[in-house]
C-alpha cells in the first residue's frame, strides 16, 4: 500500500506528482530543487547556496514521513552545469558522513525554474 507524503515545509509540487510516496518501508522523494517553500520560488544564485536549500527541503519531507538521513539508501544528483560538483559536494557530504548512500550525479540541459541543482532520494526503513 502506498501513502503519499506531503508537507508545507517543502516545496508544492509544480506538476503531476507527489513530493514523496512511501511504499513497503520505503520513501521515495521527487527531485528537490532549491526552491524556499515559504516564498515560492528560489532564492538563491550559488550551487552552494542552492544546495543547501535542496537539503532543507529533504529535510523536511523525510521529517514529515519519520525518515532521518540515516535512512537514505540512494541519491541522484542532477546539475545545469559539471562545474558545480565541487561545490554541491561540499553540501552533500555534510549530510552524509559515514555509510553513505548509493549515488549518481548527471550534468543535465536544464533543470525546472532555472535551478542549478535538484536531488531525489530514496530512503529505507527495513535496511538492516
Amino acid at each position: 500500500m502506498k501513502k503519499i507524503i506531503n508537507t508545507s515545509n517543502a516545496p508544492a509540487a509544480i506538476g503531476p506528482y507527489s513530493q514523496a510516496v512511501e511504499a513497503n518501508g520505503m520513501l521515495f522523494i521527487s527531485g528537490q530543487l532549491p526552491v524556499n517553500p515559504a516564498a515560492g520560488k528560489i532564492e538563491t544564485t550559488t550551487a552552494i547556496a542552492q544546495t543547501e536549500q535542496v537539503f532543507a527541503n529533504i529535510k523536511a519531507i523525510l521529517d514529515e514521513a519519520g525518515y532521518t538521513f540515516s535512512d537514505v539508501v540512494k541519491s541522484t544528483v542532477f546539475l545545469s552545469d559539471i562545474a558545480d560538483f565541487a561545490a554541491m559536494n561540499e553540501v552533500y557530504k555534510k549530510y552524509y558522513q559515514t555509510e553513505c548512500p548509493a549515488r549518481s550525479a548527471f550534468a543535465v540541459k536544464s533543470l525546472p525554474l532555472g535551478a542549478l541543482v535538484e536531488i531525489e532520494t530514496i530512503a529505507c526503513k527495513n535496511n538492516g
